[in-house]
């Protein structure tokens, strides 16, 4: 069983057009694993629709909490990208699970989004990883404290 904690971010923002602000919406992620094909053997628990920029120590502090109390052992986390890499951070205090931080560049609503790509790589390196924690983007898996965001190439890289 895969437990997907969702946390907002853009893989969960809604524009209406392009003079108005965005908003975190309702998680996408069940309709996404349903595109998929995988249509059981995980649990979706809504934790926060924020954006990253505005998480704060009491939010991470949530999203710590809520996985050391889940029972299973692996784990995904949807996520903001401009500050996953500090969350991921801050989980690395649970040493006996396996936690997978993924995201989106570009809304999963949007016509052209890496959010499919990003949740089927996740959801097969939650599967495969060992213990610890790991961003999963674009193909790519990194341990938490060994990567950054490069916000000008808009992809993550080793720290």
């Amino acid at each position: 069983m895969i437990d997907i904690f969702t946390t907002g971010g853009t893989i969960d923002k809604v524009y209406f057009d392009a003079n108005s602000q965005f908003e975190i919406g309702a998680s996408r992620v069940s309709e996404m694993l349903a595109e998929a094909n995988i249509r059981d053997g995980f649990h979706i628990h809504e934790l926060l629709r924020k954006d990253s920029l505005d998480l704060t120590a009491e939010d991470r502090d949530c999203i710590v909490s809520a996985v050391r109390s889940c029972p299973g052992q692996r784990i995904l986390i949807t996520h903001g990208t401009d500050t996953m890499a500090e969350t991921a951070d801050a989980l690395d205090a649970v040493s006996d699970k396996t936690i997978v931080l993924f995201g989106a560049m570009q809304p999963a609503r949007m016509r052209v989004s890496d959010a499919v790509f990003n949740l089927g790589f996740a959801w097969g390196a939650v599967q495969n990883l060992p213990s610890g924690v790991y961003i999963a983007m674009n193909g790519e898996v990194f341990e938490a404290g060994a990567v950054r965001k490069n916000r000008e190439a808009q992809r993550f890289e080793r720290a």
